[in-house]
């Protein structure tokens, strides 16, 4: 009877995990419907690549953070930004439709050197580069890694320095080698998109999320497997990443215009941005009173006017 009952137990469980599996490809499939790509796949050293460029003028990367894709930087900014430039923005490794370079975890300097060969397939020779948060430590890996190929840099509620607190349990539970891979598709398969498109809006606070944005930004993209087990692993090896980097950051001579929110709580204002604009001399801050980490969508106006600095900075001319 218990041999029966173990064995009933394991047939439900296998059954669970293939329906589980069923609805996880399900739900990505309805996900890359609603939101499929919307510019064109690179092969980089046999990676696909996704970007999109927009506009004419000097040459602007965006960068955009964990958990996110293109969009986040396609809902305004770069529609704007692309009157006077041109703007190139990637979806980073293992999100949107960039594919993952690795099942551990792309290091902030594996993605800065397949985003810097995607450009230059672009024909992209020195661009200003901005990353917004986590894109903002793989734009200062660019500037480490790759400083022939980038005119600029912009941190924009970047991480920067080492800090203390711990990894969350969310993160601690999808990159862990074993539970992750067990977790990820009972997320894809039965969390709802509008659990995610809540999370997104946290990020907001206390700022307003604009007007069509949720709609835009493609949160249910986040939901896919590979995404979220990329994006875990990622932020997982940040710290120690970002840590060994420091020497080299304390190095950096090129223009760096950093911009921070005051109510940014996600990346804090003091651990981060204010430390490395002490450290470096040609690092400008730019404080954002009452802004928390959505700075490009909150107060775009500085953003941008951030970027029009750097290129002043780096001897570029935007088009009138």
């Amino acid at each position: 009877m218990a041999a029966k009952i173990v064995l009933a137990a394991l047939v439900a469980l296998v059954v669970l995990w293939a329906y589980a599996q069923h609805r996880a490809r399900q739900h990505e499939a309805r996900a890359e419907a609603a939101f499929p790509p919307q510019g064109r796949i690179l092969d980089v050293n046999g990676h696909r690549v996704h970007a999109l460029t927009l506009g004419s003028g000097p040459d602007v990367v965006l960068i955009h953070g964990a958990s996110g894709n293109l969009r986040d930087m396609t809902f305004s900014l770069a529609p704007r930004l692309a009157a006077r430039y041109r703007v190139t923005v990637f979806d980073r490794p293992g999100l949107g439709y960039t594919d993952r370079i690795n099942r551990t975890g792309a290091t902030i300097r594996q993605q800065a050197e397949l985003l810097s060969d995607a450009a230059r397939q672009l024909d992209i020779e020195r661009p200003m580069v901005l990353g917004h948060s986590y894109g903002g430590a793989v734009a200062l890996a660019w500037a480490v890694h790759r400083p022939d190929h980038i005119a600029a840099l912009v941190p924009l509620a970047a991480p920067a320095k080492p800090w203390k607190s711990d990894l969350s349990l969310y993160y601690k539970t999808l990159s862990h080698p074993v539970i992750g891979p067990l977790v990820i598709p009972l997320l894809t398969a039965f969390v709802r998109d509008a659990r995610v498109e809540r999370a997104v809006s946290e990020i907001f606070e206390p700022n307003a999320v604009p007007p069509g944005y949720i709609a835009h930004v493609g949160a249910p993209l986040t939901l896919r497997r590979d995404s979220l087990r990329a994006n875990a692993l990622q932020r997982a090896n940040l710290l120690s990443e970002i840590t060994a980097m420091q020497d080299a950051i304390a190095r950096l001579t090129l223009p760096i215009e950093v911009v921070h929110g005051t109510e940014d709580t996600t990346v804090g204002l003091r651990i981060h941005a204010e430390p490395l604009a002490e450290e470096l001399p040609s690092a400008t801050l730019t404080r954002l009173p009452g802004i928390a980490h959505m700075p490009h969508h909150a107060a775009e106006d500085a953003v941008i006017d951030a970027i029009t600095r750097a290129a002043v900075r780096a001897g570029l001319h935007p088009a009138d």
